[in-house]
């Protein structure tokens, strides 16, 4: 199951993380979602680059800490092979909060990639209903992560 990070060195204000930690933490949360032979492409990149981003893809020309773009669903459904999706995060944007919520920014970026990653399976969170079930599936990943 190849998962391939992109982006910048894995470090902001002094913050480092551990690049095949992070790469191996995906492996296995791809496993707990039942994707074990899945592809992932995750891309780590600052806010300028995801403002553009999610005014492209969104509408709202403004940073966000997360975008998924699922190969689930769409017309490159057919042809997508192993790949489920990316998963882009903000750097800058996790390590702020990241702080805010007196975390690490591994912890951060980790929490991110798993809410990232439901997203690409199909999980969401315009209802209170399905924020319920999303956040429970995110509290179980992150038990997953800690066996």
């Amino acid at each position: 199951m190849p998962v391939s990070l992109s982006g910048p060195p894995l470090g902001l204000r002094g913050s480092r993380v551990d690049a095949k930690q992070f790469v191996a933490r995906a492996r296995k949360l791809l496993a707990a979602i039942g994707h074990r032979r899945s592809e992932l492409s995750i891309a780590l990149i600052g806010d300028a680059e995801m403002a553009e981003l999610n005014g492209t893809w969104r509408g709202k020309p403004r940073t966000t800490d997360v975008l998924s773009f699922s190969l689930l669903e769409g017309e490159a459904q057919e042809r997508r092979g192993a790949l489920l999706g990316d998963v882009v995060i903000s750097v800058e944007t996790a390590a702020a909060q990241a702080a805010a919520r007196h975390r690490g920014l591994d912890e951060e970026l980790t929490r991110l990639l798993i809410h990232g990653l439901l997203h690409l399976i199909g999980y969401d969170h315009e209802s209170d209903a399905e924020a319920r079930v999303m956040e429970a599936e995110q509290r179980r990943l992150l038990r997953e992560l800690s066996r």
